[in-house]
């Protein structure tokens, strides 16, 4: 059975907690109206050689980063996408744009050659499979986008590359899976397509398992609430502890980093994790209001009193799990192995910063969907009734 990939994206991004690192959708996977890049990217110096770079996607998220850094940097690059999402927004500054879909049609591959093959949108086995036909043996580099939510136990503090992953289940074919199964088992389908990509480029892969990617053009709002919910000041609802561990990574830091990377033939798997030091949720919140002027307050509410209230950790208090049993790991994973390979980050203040200038250029509706948690976050009239039960309650 085929799977669309569109279909799928959409179902995606009604997930809850238990995806770290899932898939755009819903009105995501619309052409944003906005930039193609955050803010004026410094000099970043020419590399040593230049290389001949294609990037599937490129148009979305991480992939515009990744392709105004390689341009920077002295590469030539060519996009293949579907045309669909802010299409000849790099028109004169890539080298060929190709037009096809990873899912049933990538025969615009077909006779192509490429010193390194980036694949940002791929979560089907399929997708690496489909694109395999024209680029197996025409590659001397493949870097795959995955996630740390291939790793089978997130209660584990300190996870890294050589953790166990999830395997897809027996009774399944990741081939047939449909879209409204694929939720269940992203962790597994990107463990199956880790499995493809060593099987069509063994010892030339690099494989990235990225944690919450963040920053200008998130759409997801899985960080962008925070900006913008605390931007609008007042009584802000906080999750559980403010000493509570989060993780996360600036998509310009992994962009350049995997750059880098495709520069240096580095292969192998890599957490790409940040920050470099330990950050606290308290430490996040009130790193992002030092960058408004708003004059936010922050309530920290526990995670026991949040569940009676049906507050979801992720979805709804983004960025946050709940730091002990299952999730005990979840946002203390390792990444020492790609920071001595050169992963470096740049300050919250940074990222939050850009991601809130970035907001306010959304048309408004998208803007107010982030506040009324849409995508993801906790609508600013619910979160008022949440504080209002957890203060009758304080007070009985």
């Amino acid at each position: 059975m085929s799977t669309n990939r569109r279909t799928f994206l959409k179902w995606a991004a009604t997930l809850g907690s238990a995806i770290g690192l899932a898939p755009l959708g819903s009105r995501l996977d619309a052409a944003p109206s906005m930039p193609a890049t955050s803010a004026k990217r410094r000099d970043v110096g020419r590399a040593p050689a230049s290389l001949n770079i294609l990037i599937l996607g490129g148009t979305g998220f991480t992939g515009p980063e990744q392709v105004d850094y390689a341009i920077a940097r002295g590469h030539r690059v060519t996009l293949f996408n579907r045309g669909k999402t802010r299409p000849g927004v790099f028109k004169g500054k890539v080298t060929e744009e190709l037009v096809g879909d990873l899912n049933d049609d990538t025969s615009a591959l077909d006779g192509k050659k490429f010193d390194v093959v980036i694949d940002n949108p791929t979560t089907y086995p399929a997708w690496v499979r489909n694109a395999a036909k024209y680029l197996k043996g025409n590659t001397k580099h493949y870097m795959f986008i995955s996630t740390t939510s291939v790793y089978s136990d997130q209660s584990v503090i300190g996870i890294d590359e050589k953790s166990p992953t999830t395997p897809m289940p027996a009774d399944l074919d990741p081939y047939t899976l449909v879209p409204a199964h694929a939720g269940q088992y992203y962790g597994a389908l990107k463990t199956r397509a880790e499995q493809e990509v060593e099987t069509h480029y063994p010892g030339i892969n690099t494989i990235i398992r990225p944690c919450l990617i963040v920053g200008p053009l998130d759409r997801t709002d899985r960080f962008t609430y925070w900006p913008a919910r605390i931007d609008k000041g007042g009584e802000v609802l906080a999750p559980d502890k403010p000493d509570d561990p989060c993780q996360f990574i600036d998509s310009r830091d992994l962009a350049e980093f995997m750059i880098r990377m495709a520069e240096a033939r580095e292969f192998g798997l890599y957490n790409a994790i940040g920050p470099e030091k330990p950050m606290t949720i308290a430490e996040m919140l009130y790193g992002v209001k030092a960058i408004t002027t708003a004059g936010a307050q922050f309530t920290w509410v526990p995670w026991e009193f949040l569940q009676t209230q049906n507050v979801r950790p992720w979805r709804n208090m983004t960025v946050w799990q709940p730091p002990y049993g299952r999730t005990a790991g979840y946002q203390r994973r390792n990444a020492s192995k790609a920071i001595a390979k050169g992963l470096t980050f740049r300050p919250l203040a940074v990222t939050a910063k850009d991601t809130l200038d970035w907001h306010k250029t959304r048309p408004q509706k998208e803007q107010d969907a982030t506040l009324n948690g849409e995508i993801n976050g906790l609508a600013m009239a619910r979160e008022k009734e949440v504080l209002a039960a957890w203060k009758a309650k304080q007070s009985s």
